[in-house]
């Protein structure tokens, strides 16, 4: 696979690192590093981001989670290997990547059991990486980055 232009936020300049100062911003709040990626691998499977799937599983790997959790990522309503709160956090991630897949976007439940499990901060920090994941999923997607471009 050939991409169709170089990444865009490495055309742009300042792009990269506005998106990697609101990823950094969110590092105080009270979420675990294991939930973040996760959300990240999950988004970018359900958006088709081959370089972020690759990516986020590999820093899944990395930071020591089991096959078992990275491999199941994609059934993990039906697999025992995900907390309470991280199911919560992965149910938030999918409402919020599939904004239009429903007339109530993001459902009450969802969100309440979100914010049973994360305080506001931490739920805010959620909300943002989901939302930056999917703006790094969707410039990737467009431009049909290939696998190992970043390294």
């Amino acid at each position: 696979m050939q991409a169709r232009i170089k990444n865009p936020v490495m055309l742009i300049p300042g792009a990269l690192q506005a998106f990697l100062a609101l990823d950094k911003s969110t590092e105080a709040a009270d979420l675990p590093y294991a939930t973040r990626k996760l959300v990240h691998l999950r988004a970018s499977q359900i958006n088709s981001c081959s370089v972020c799937v690759d990516m986020h599983a590999r820093e899944l790997k990395k930071a020591g989670e089991k096959d078992e959790r990275i491999f199941a990522l994609a059934a993990w309503r039906e697999t025992p290997y995900f907390t309470d709160a991280e199911r919560a956090a992965l149910a938030l991630a999918e409402a919020g990547t599939r904004l239009a897949d429903r007339p109530d976007a993001v459902p009450d439940d969802v969100w309440e059991e979100a914010a049973r499990r994360y305080d506001e901060k931490a739920l805010a920090a959620l909300v943002i990486q989901i939302a930056v994941i999917n703006a790094f999923n969707r410039l990737n997607a467009t431009t049909r980055q290939p696998v190992g471009a970043w390294g």
